[in-house]
């Protein structure tokens, strides 16, 4: 099965390359760029495929070429990508996103069951998805009993399943490719890090996403959303360099793919379509009468709807507009009426910038005879819900700092951009979600805003002051026992493993919240064996292995030269 397990890395990461090497190798961008770039073209090229044959039920083997169109593509561009990975950003770029990768799926061998908070079924929901592309299902599915399938867009589904056949189909692959392809977000937040200060700030960034607790939980928990992530980030990023002086005309382009295929991916990415497409026409519209502007913005415009199409146009000619655009959450959770969900909104927004420990939420969720997990679901709630701890106990501080300091030396149009950015998106994303939630609402919309203010401290780091970097590195060391350790130890049932060898896991569950109870029924019921099941008996290799990438991480942050860098980008 360990061998498996790297087979599957190897071809996962063959055709997130491979597949669109050909075309990216043809295009403007330098090494590092064109690395994300194939990614997102790859990517979207998988779910192209299952996608169309799901919709023409065309045999699923079909899927099966995949892999011998990367390895054509690959030995056709053999020569380019070994100049690119010559490429300094590019080989910084390439290693920092392997040692990301490797800790993602060490940090998955370490979760027998899913426990956390009120996270529930959504995993189970997301597999069925999966398995209901693959198999065909009924239109008239309604998954988990009450989702329509319309609720939630496909491409990850569909991608992942896309990889379950071509290599195994069982709950541990399923798991595997969700935390590879939600490990890819620090492609594009490496290119944004190395935008805002040089190729060495990819390094910094490499160890500030390892010990962040809302990566580490998301990255191993096989849901959509660090996936949209990735898509979103890579459109920020073309959106940016589409915006510099003599930019070649195809970033215009990968925003746009990037965008829509992030809508793809995960509805959160409503919020960024939204701002990005206003701050689009907004800064164009000085060029509006320029033909070379209104080219792009026609082309980009056009590749974003193809590809939206190959989605909306089919479940509106399958769904109708109804059953298109009214099913997802979002909708189905609004109050009857404007002025009791303008309510809800401001309640929510409140409790997500407000922590619990200073609010009276409802902690029945979460009681529970583990006094280790109701600890372990305090500190979940506030590392994965509330605005500010999501970036890290301290984190949040220093980077407002580091804002600030900055904002008189930034030119106004960088400056209004950026603030609509950020505070246009932390709104919306919190606006969005239809039903109340009194713990907190940062995991639904703001992760690609947590990397990106990641991306910008590691950019900054060393402009911080010595005890700045002090407090950080303290903050960084309760926030990593606390939110990542801590969770990883209960969802490993590490502690109750220590004091009670004899106790099953149902006894052990049993003291915890009700929502991890469920979570570990719906495994037993459905017989799935996790990647913890497979890779506990190395468990402390796992651990070792995990040590020794955070060390390597934090050596190469003190080598390497600065790097290039944009010293003056107008946006």
């Amino acid at each position: 099965m360990l061998l498996s397990f790297l087979i599957c890395l190897l071809v996962f990461c063959g055709i997130a390359v491979g597949l669109a090497w050909p075309l990216v190798t043809c295009l403007a961008l330098d090494p590092a760029e064109k690395l994300t770039a194939a990614a997102v073209l790859s990517l979207l090229g998988v779910f192209l495929l299952g996608w169309l044959g799901y919709v023409l039920a065309l045999p699923v083997g079909l899927l099966r070429i995949l892999p011998l169109a990367a390895l054509a593509g690959l030995f056709a561009g053999r020569r380019s990508l070994s100049r690119a990975l010559r490429d300094h950003d590019a080989a910084t770029l390439a290693i920092g996103q392997l040692i990301i990768t490797l800790w993602s799926i060490g940090g998955l061998g370490l979760v027998l069951g899913y426990s956390g908070g009120g996270w529930v079924a959504d995993w189970w929901g997301h597999m069925q998805r999966t398995y209901f592309f693959l198999d065909r299902g009924r239109s008239d599915i309604l998954f988990n009993g009450f989702d329509a399938l319309t609720s939630r867009p496909p491409l990850a589904n569909v991608v992942t399943g896309a990889f379950l056949e071509i290599t195994q189909r069982d709950f541990a692959h399923y798991q595997f490719f969700s935390t590879i392809l939600g490990s890819l977000v620090f492609l594009p937040a490496g290119l944004l890090a190395r935008r805002f200060g040089g190729s060495r700030a990819i390094a910094a960034l490499t160890v500030l996403v390892m010990v962040n607790p809302m990566y580490a939980e998301n990255v191993t928990y096989a849901w959509t959303k660090l996936p949209a992530a990735f898509f979103i980030l890579a459109a920020l990023y073309f959106f940016l360099r589409a915006h510099d002086k003599d930019t070649p005309p195809v970033n215009a382009g990968l925003f746009a793919v990037a965008l829509s295929a992030g809508l793809l991916t995960h509805y959160s990415a409503g919020p960024y379509a939204v701002s990005l497409g206003l701050a689009w026409l907004t800064f164009g519209w000085p060029l509006r009468r320029d033909p070379a502007w209104r080219r792009n913005t026609a082309a980009a415009v056009l590749a974003g709807a193809l590809v939206l199409a190959v989605w909306f146009g089919w479940a509106l000619a399958v769904y109708g507009w109804h059953g298109t655009f009214l099913t997802n959450t979002s909708i189905t959770d609004q109050a009857p009426n404007i002025s009791t969900q303008l309510q809800v909104v401001v309640l929510n927004i409140r409790d997500t910038l407000v922590p619990h420990f200073f609010r009276q939420p409802d902690y029945t969720s979460v009681t529970q005879n583990s006094s280790a997990g109701w600890w372990r679901d305090w500190f979940f709630n506030l590392y994965q819900l509330n605005f500010f701890f999501v970036f890290g106990s301290i984190v949040w501080a220093a980077i407002t700092f580091l804002l600030i300091k900055q904002w008189r030396n930034t030119p106004p149009r960088r400056r209004v951009f950026w603030a609509l950015f950020i505070m246009g998106n932390s709104i919306l994303g919190m606006a969005v979600h239809g039903a109340r939630d009194t713990w907190g609402l940062a995991h639904i919309c703001l992760q690609p805003l947590v990397l990106l203010g990641l991306a910008y401290l590691a950019a900054r780091w060393l402009n911080l002051g010595r005890p700045w970097r002090l407090i950080l590195i303290a903050g960084a060391t309760v926030d990593f026992a606390l939110g990542i350790l801590l969770q990883f130890g209960m969802e490993a049932n590490v502690l109750d493993r220590w004091s009670s060898q004899r106790r099953s896991a149902f006894a052990i569950v049993a003291d915890y919240s009700r929502a991890a109870e469920m979570n570990l029924y719906a495994k037993a019921q459905n017989h799935l064996l996790f990647v913890g099941d497979i890779l506990l008996p190395y468990a402390t290799v796992t651990v070792g292995l995990l040590a020794a990438l955070l060390l390597i991480a934090l050596i190469r942050t003190q080598t390497g030269p600065s790097g290039s860098i944009n010293k003056d980008p107008p946006v």
